[in-house]
């Protein structure tokens, strides 16, 4: 599958395709330098092709796939559950863990906030349970966003009794909410995922906060201060105003939310490396989801006990 594409300008003055190719275990940069006018036709975001050349790991730029030859794949040719990236659990699984752990709040105005965003028949639901999380750092495929969201909530449900002081509910709450802008800040076409107007114009913590504040106003008898604590935990959860937050956390919750959603976006970016990481290969090359190259020797000593 297609997953990006870029019409490049040669030294020559001539034009060259730069295409990252992939399936649900990972994907390639790849370069078409002849038939670009043709290509141009077939490699489109999303759309599944039949590619043949050469592959090799270059010493600076890493894995690469210099193509030879390109045309549309017929239907017959492909599975596409195996092109889609897509979590580990089964979707069905995570809606279940969710419900369960809704069930756990006992703030009555906190579960009336979570039942108007994850009742079974909400359209915000329907629209959370199959967004992705991000465009290319972590989760960026269907159900990655429900995928992200649980896993800090779950975590944050876990921890919250370690440390004195910290509301569970309340930390629960935000952490299922604090991604919720993503919802609007996205446009997802098929296997594309772009930001939208909105995204661009407000992000996504602007727009979760809007999202929020209004399923609040709707209900009647919410207390002030829960408002301001769930607010403010969608509002910090970046961390700080370099990083995209109008406000750094200022309560534990915040806090709380903020290190467990950072460490889940950490982590997924080492499970999007490992899948693109060659075969035999330790070491990724420099990412910018962790500021370094990842380390899989664990990995490669696996590897080595199968053979």
């Amino acid at each position: 599958m297609v997953r990006d594409v870029e019409l490049r300008r040669r030294r020559d003055g001539g034009e060259y395709l730069k295409l990252t190719l992939g399936d649900r275990t990972g994907s390639v940069p790849s370069v078409l330098w002849d038939g670009v006018a043709d290509a141009t036709q077939v490699c489109r975001i999303g759309e599944v092709v039949h590619a043949s050349g050469r592959y090799s790991v270059h010493a600076r730029f890493g894995p690469q796939l210099v193509l030879e030859r390109l045309r549309p794949a017929q239907e017959h040719e492909y599975v596409r559950n195996e092109l889609v990236d897509g979590p580990t659990r089964a979707a069905s699984q995570m809606e279940a863990d969710l419900r369960e752990l809704l069930a756990t709040v006992q703030n009555p105005h906190l579960r009336r906030l979570l039942g108007q965003v994850f009742g079974e028949g909400s359209q915000i639901w329907a629209h959370y349970r199959d967004a992705p999380a991000a465009k290319r750092y972590h989760q960026a495929y269907r159900h990655g966003l429900l995928e992200h969201c649980l896993t800090v909530a779950q975590a944050v449900s876990a921890i919250s009794a370690t440390f004195p002081g910290i509301d569970r509910d309340i930390a629960v709450t935000g952490a299922l909410l604090h991604d919720i802008g993503k919802l609007e800040a996205y446009d997802v076409q098929g296997a594309a995922i772009e930001m939208s107007d909105q995204g661009r114009l407000y992000g996504e913590i602007a727009l979760g906060y809007y999202r929020v504040r209004r399923a609040i106003d709707r209900l009647d008898g919410f207390p002030a201060d829960l408002e301001h604590a769930v607010l403010h935990i969608i509002l910090s959860h970046h961390g700080s105003l370099e990083h995209g937050s109008p406000v750094v956390p200022c309560t534990r919750e915040a806090t709380l939310v903020h290190m467990i959603d950072n460490l889940g976006g950490r982590l997924g970016s080492f499970d999007r490396l490992e899948r693109e990481l060659p075969a035999g290969s330790q070491w990724s090359g420099y990412d910018k989801g962790i500021g370094a190259g990842a380390y899989f020797g664990a990995r490669i000593d696996e590897q080595r006990r199968v053979a």
